[in-house]
């Protein structure tokens, strides 16, 4: 028998009380850092088809500007659409400006207008737009495009 008695050692079990509030604080982060932009399309937009697609990488320095018909106007007119409303090519400089103010510096060096087109649309109202994107120093102009299906030959 040893004159020392050797206490034995436990590994205390985890406490996860605390648990829930950091769960909790970190979804509470997610909310708020997170900036979902979902607008109403208030076009008829039928985008050409590619073969070829690149996606978008970074979707907070994205500007989207649609073209298309509105539902129920018969008369062929095509519609230009910014963020939620209605508007005409001499509002896209005012537009742009708008949407620089709103993002931050790393956003501002990336900006891009994803143009989203009819594939029916006259090749004279996407010029105006290109113009007018131009005179606003908007660049960077992304085409939105479909994937093609695939067809196989012989099968």
């Amino acid at each position: 028998m040893s004159l020392f008695k050797h206490p034995k050692h436990e590994i205390p079990a985890l406490n996860t009380a605390s648990m829930p509030d950091l769960v909790f604080t970190v979804l509470f982060f997610f909310m708020i850092a997170t900036h979902m932009k979902e607008v109403p399309v208030k076009v008829n937009c039928r985008v050409p088809q590619s073969q070829q697609l690149d996606k978008l990488s970074k979707k907070t320095a994205v500007s989207y500007i649609y073209i298309g018909r509105l539902p129920g106007d018969k008369s062929g007119h095509m519609a230009i659409q910014l963020n939620d409303r209605i508007a005409t090519t001499d509002e896209i400089s005012t537009f742009i400006a708008s949407e620089r103010a709103s993002m931050n510096d790393e956003d501002l060096e990336n900006m891009t207008v994803s143009l989203r087109a009819d594939k029916d649309t006259p090749m004279a109202i996407i010029s105006e737009v290109k113009y007018a994107l131009r005179r606003a120093e908007a660049l960077r102009i992304h085409y939105s495009a479909e994937q093609r299906k695939q067809t196989q030959i012989g099968h």
